[in-house]
């Protein structure tokens, strides 16, 4: 006779999707959100342009700029706050938005630096609250960096270069100030995560809206590249201090990849 303790269990009759169903559903995580400082800003804001910065070059530039107002930040809840300072630097978890004019200028200038990660998950929900929802821009314009293992082709370490994407009604617009010399990303090549959504999120709401992309992903060459490319765009922009900063660091004996990597430049 069996013994029905030991033997082994017969086939289940379930398949493996029917026997997810009896499985708890994992909690899902809150919403991202934005907390805007006081006196709160009329909402939505209506800029111009927004510049959206995600690329270590761009993030500190955005950093070292003198002339902006803090607005607000995103506040994604999965990101701790331990660890970040009182102050902005760049080695906080944050994303923060800025502006370089007064809110009442009808050519307000948004800032975003994204400095915190981002997941592809959730990357939808954060281009649905920085586009189109509390914040309702003119123009976007995005800077991130090439990533050698999405890029079809070689990239030099030593070499700089910068590429973009646009959607169709910036394609279509008659003024493309500062980034009318750049190269299309070469055809085979992909981009992905907050950048790709952000860009979507453009071409959905029918924005203006271009991808900037540049390669390498650190060092004083690419800022100086990214810096320049911002002047043409907003020729207000002050990226004097930052050359100096640049200059400062670049002029210490041995300075190599490593120091800019461990320095407060990058995240």
């Amino acid at each position: 006779m069996e013994d029905v303790l030991t033997e082994n269990p017969p086939p289940s009759r379930f398949f493996q999707e029917d026997l997810n169903n009896f499985v708890q559903p994992p909690e899902s995580l809150p919403s991202p959100f934005i907390i805007f400082s006081n006196p709160k800003p009329e909402l939505p804001l209506r800029p111009s342009l927004l510049i959206i910065a995600i690329s270590s070059p761009s993030l500190y530039i955005f950093h070292s700029l003198p002339s902006k107002t803090l607005l607000g930040s995103l506040i994604m809840p999965e990101v701790p706050f331990s660890g970040n300072t009182m102050e902005p630097s760049l080695e906080d978890k944050s994303c923060n938005i800025y502006s370089l004019s007064s809110a009442d200028h009808k050519n307000l200038t948004l800032l975003v630096s994204v400095q915190l990660p981002v997941s592809p998950e959730r990357s939808n929900l954060v281009s649905r609250l920085l586009i189109a929802k509390d914040i309702i821009p003119e123009r976007v314009i995005i800077l991130d960096s090439i990533q050698s293992r999405n890029f079809r082709g070689r990239l030099s370490p030593d070499e700089t270069l910068a590429a973009k994407l646009e959607t169709s009604a910036e394609k279509k617009a008659t003024t493309h100030t500062g980034l009318v010399n750049l190269d299309y990303f070469p055809s085979g090549s992909v981009i992905d995560g907050l950048s790709a959504s952000l860009l979507s999120r453009c071409q959905l709401k029918n924005r203006r809206g271009t991808l900037v992309i540049s390669w390498p992903e650190f060092g004083p060459s690419v800022i100086r590249f990214v810096g320049a490319l911002l002047k043409k765009i907003v020729p207000s922009l002050d990226v004097a201090s930052v050359n100096k900063d640049l200059e400062k660091n670049s002029s210490r004996t041995g300075l190599k990849k490593d120091t800019w990597l461990d320095s407060d430049l990058y995240t």
